[in-house]
């Protein structure tokens, strides 16, 4: 039997209020209790459910129950949460640039510069500050409903979920590998042709404030193609099999192929022979890493339809990459 219920939301600053209940039908006989939550409230996440369980805030006829205990079916299951705001951070009065959004999740092109959530140094004019800002009741939503995060210097698009089902679903999907995320870049190097790196990431063994190719680390996959070569650089699309933190950065320094402008995995700036003064000054001064997130799909969380999101490339990349087709074009007529 599908759980029925209200979910009280409001914009008037008080706590959400989730109130369910389902019958726990004969077929889940026998199963435990924590096994039988997950497959009656699969909007919401196992761990979370965990939690709300051993918080006493789910009763089965009543009576508050163990994790591990056994149901016989035929007992009702009642959840009775009060979702608490995050007032940790500041709502604030952002700009954003919003592709789409509806009930469910929003959509945005995030500009580079913009740090996603607040952390040391960064607890102010953050994305996670615009979102409280443009949605209170996001506040009722674990991190403002932010499931993937850009780095500060990357730019393009990134999902946001708008209620909790919601969020579940779009982590669901990042889990099991179907949302589609691709990047543009530009690195430094010749790429011959496309290909597959699949090589694990940590924390650097020195360096704790980057991230390195570390035998025993997470698993981590990125395939890219060539989309323009230039005299001493590349233009690929690049697409995310797995997620981990500066995978793209941290795979294409490994190869030898840094992106251009890349603050930390960049290494030392590669200027072709006999370049020009715009070349050589627009690879000194390119302000970040050459990292665009330029296409997302996914399913939607309510309707299950795949929907799919494409944003151009921003200014200065496309600056970049018309620098260096003029410089190739010279280079050709020399």
């Amino acid at each position: 039997m599908a759980p029925s219920g209200i979910n009280d939301s409001n914009d008037n600053g008080e706590n959400e209020v989730l109130n369910l209940s389902a019958e726990i039908p004969p077929e889940l006989a026998g199963k435990r209790l924590d096994q039988v939550l997950a497959e009656l409230f699969a909007d919401y996440s196992r761990s979370r459910l965990s939690a709300w369980l051993k918080d006493g805030k789910v009763l089965v006829d009543g009576v508050q129950r163990k994790p591990r205990d056994k149901v016989i079916g035929g007992e009702r299951i009642t959840l009775n949460v009060e979702l608490e705001r995050d007032e940790r951070f500041e709502p604030e009065p952002i700009a954003l640039d919003i592709v789409y959004e509806d009930e469910a999740i929003i959509v945005i092109n995030k500009p580079a510069g913009l740090v996603v959530h607040p952390a040391a140094g960064n607890w102010q004019g953050t994305l996670l500050n615009a979102l409280l800002h443009h949605d209170p009741n996001l506040a009722a939503v674990p991190r403002a409903g932010i499931v993937h995060r850009l780095d500060k210097l990357t730019s393009g698009l990134l999902v946001v979920a708008r209620t909790l089902e919601a969020q579940t679903s779009l982590v669901e999907q990042l889990q099991e590998r179907s949302l589609t995320r691709e990047y543009d870049a530009v690195v430094n190097g010749i790429f011959t042709g496309g290909g597959r790196v699949n090589e694990p990431i940590d924390r650097h063994p020195v360096d704790r404030k980057r991230m390195a190719v570390v035998r025993g680390g997470k698993e981590a996959i990125t395939h890219y193609r060539v989309a323009e070569r230039f005299r001493a650089h590349t233009h690929i699309k690049v697409k995310l099999e797995t997620g981990r933190t500066h995978q793209i950065r941290v795979h294409m320094a490994h190869m030898k192929y840094p992106l251009v402008g890349d603050p930390v995995y960049g290494g030392r700036l590669r200027i072709p022979p006999a370049s020009g003064e715009q070349l050589q000054e627009t690879l000194r001064r390119f302000p970040r890493q050459a990292l665009h997130a330029s296409r997302l799909g996914l399913l939607h969380p309510s309707s299950g339809e795949y929907m799919e999101w494409q944003v151009p490339l921003p200014e200065d990349i496309e600056e970049l990459l018309a620098v260096l087709r003029q410089d190739l074009k010279e280079s050709e007529a020399r």
